[in-house]
């Protein structure tokens, strides 16, 4: 058995673990998917913060939303990164060889600089959740006036898969 594959068995008994819940995997709000996959690769679209009770996380940092806050947005968008997963996976999270990149978005004031660490909160998260091996990843974190719905934060990731 590889490395990687002796790491990950048992990624749902890591969630449970820490006691996480996977969201659902959301369906799109538009003519988009959710997730493409191409050969081992899966292209997740933007996860937004959506919590239990379908309210959304909503602020801009740097006006209304605190740091903790962004951050807590962005694990909870971390969280609806691997409700994708595990749907490209048919429910095996077990399956996910490496988090390749995250793609994130923060909604910010001009004068607000501290994006990576807003997305820390997804970054810690994932390697959390699958260890530094497969969690690990590439990232950006860039800023922009607002988002969708006006969310604070909006996050993609690009995914690599066991065959």
């Amino acid at each position: 058995m590889r490395l990687s594959a002796r790491l990950l068995a048992g990624v749902e008994k890591r969630l449970t673990e820490l006691g996480l819940k996977v969201p659902a995997a959301a369906a799109p709000a538009a003519n988009y998917l959710p997730w493409v996959r191409s050969g081992n690769l899966v292209y997740i679209s933007g996860q937004i913060p959506k919590q239990e009770d379908n309210s959304l996380l909503t602020g801009q940092l740097g006006r209304n939303y605190s740091l903790e806050q962004g951050q807590a947005a962005a694990r909870l968008c971390g969280l609806h990164l691997v409700g994708q997963m595990k749907a490209a996976c048919n429910g095996d999270l077990d399956k996910v060889k490496r988090i390749l990149k995250v793609e994130a978005f923060v909604s910010s004031t001009e004068d607000f600089v501290d994006h990576p660490k807003v997305v820390n909160g997804c970054s810690d998260l994932l390697v959390e959740i699958f260890g530094k091996e497969v969690g690990a990843h590439s990232r950006f974190a860039v800023g922009c006036s607002s988002l969708p719905l006006g969310v604070a934060v909006e996050i993609g990731g690009l995914v690599e898969l066991e065959e």
